[in-house]
């Protein structure tokens, strides 16, 4: 879908660039030419900006849920590490939640309902993706477990940059953010939105799979088995026959 593929772009200038100050270059321009899409205007000839721009006018899509979306990609660029779970937490939600709520608008499925399970979907989501990129994060000096979750867990940020934090302390962390995502995953079902925007939120039956896989492993993010997809097709499958996720 034409959304997801917005949020690569996005979320692959970090890599693609060697100075902050031009990703964040980057970042503005995608800002000004949602703003030129979404008012008729020209949106240059990029294979994303320009439908995407038809998009937003044919469905009538806020601009804050992309606005968000850049605003987190350009906390990337700043080094931004959360200070406490809350925090990390709001992250997931200008992110991956604003990406989810996006999904439903496009889908015509805008009911209370339905934002408020896109909500605790996307951040659940958002927090599932952080854990399972743990080692990609950091090898761009990126860390997305909270400072206050790491001090209960016995260590610290610097100490994971410096490698200097033990497995011990690294599960305990991983396993505080995984229970935090299910929290989440189960405010999200205890909504009964109806099946019209069903397929935005059936990533939570994906990260069931990830927390399962997560588990296994005992909580360490770095096992190899983490990082793998895991797409659990049959799961999808069956989810949307009977009208779950």
């Amino acid at each position: 879908m034409l959304l997801y593929a917005f949020n690569v772009e996005i979320a692959k200038v970090q890599e693609s660039v060697r100075e902050p100050m031009a990703g964040m270059i980057r970042l503005q321009w995608w800002r000004d030419s949602l703003i030129s899409g979404a008012e008729g205007g020209a949106c240059d000839n990029h294979p994303v900006a320009r439908p995407l721009g038809e998009l937003i006018r044919g469905c009538g899509l806020p601009l804050e849920p992309f606005d968000d979306l850049i605003s987190a990609r350009q906390d990337d660029l700043e080094g931004f590490s959360p200070k406490d779970l809350p925090e990390a937490e709001r992250y997931a939600e200008r992110s991956s939640a604003a990406l989810t709520a996006l999904a439903l608008a496009v889908l015509g499925a805008e009911t209370e309902d339905f934002r408020r399970a896109g909500r605790h979907m996307g951040i659940a989501w958002g927090l599932v993706g952080n854990l399972r990129a743990l080692g990609h994060h950091l090898s761009m000096g990126k860390l997305t477990l909270p400072e206050d979750v790491l001090r209960t867990a016995g260590t610290s940020a610097g100490a994971i940059r410096e490698g200097r934090a033990s497995t011990e302390s690294l599960t305990a962390a991983a396993q505080a953010m995984g229970q935090c995502a299910r929290h989440h995953l189960a405010e999200a079902r205890r909504v009964r939105p109806g099946r019209h925007g069903l397929a935005a939120l059936l990533p939570a039956i994906l990260a069931d799979g990830y927390l399962q896989v997560l588990e296994k492993a005992r909580w360490n993010p770095f096992d190899s088995r983490v990082s793998r997809p895991n797409p659990r097709p049959v799961r999808l499958i069956i989810a949307q026959a009977m009208g779950r996720f």
